[in-house]
């Protein structure tokens, strides 16, 4: 995968596109989510694994997809809660 492909990808993986990335195949990529040892976070959809593709490309020191490609920002993490004014969430 070259630079010009991590722009064009989805905002998440499948866990064999994401274990790609880091060069590990499908088995080794499952037994590391499974093991709880992936590097970044793991979304559970039902029985469905993703990989939201942000944190997977910061890890690898690649930038997401520029603000001018995005329409505009691109949240850190999906998961995180939304900070409010006030301290209270």
């Amino acid at each position: 995968m070259n630079a010009h492909d991590t722009t064009s990808l989805p905002p998440v993986l499948d866990v064999p596109t994401a274990g790609r990335l880091l060069g590990l195949g499908r088995s080794a990529a499952y037994d590391l989510i499974v093991a709880g040892l992936w590097p970044t976070p793991v979304l559970r959809l039902g029985r469905r694994l993703r990989i939201p593709t942000a944190p997977l490309l910061a890890l690898l020191g690649l930038d997401p997809v520029p603000l001018s490609q995005s329409g505009g920002m691109v949240a850190a993490s999906p998961t995180a809660p939304a900070a409010s004014e006030g301290g209270r969430p």
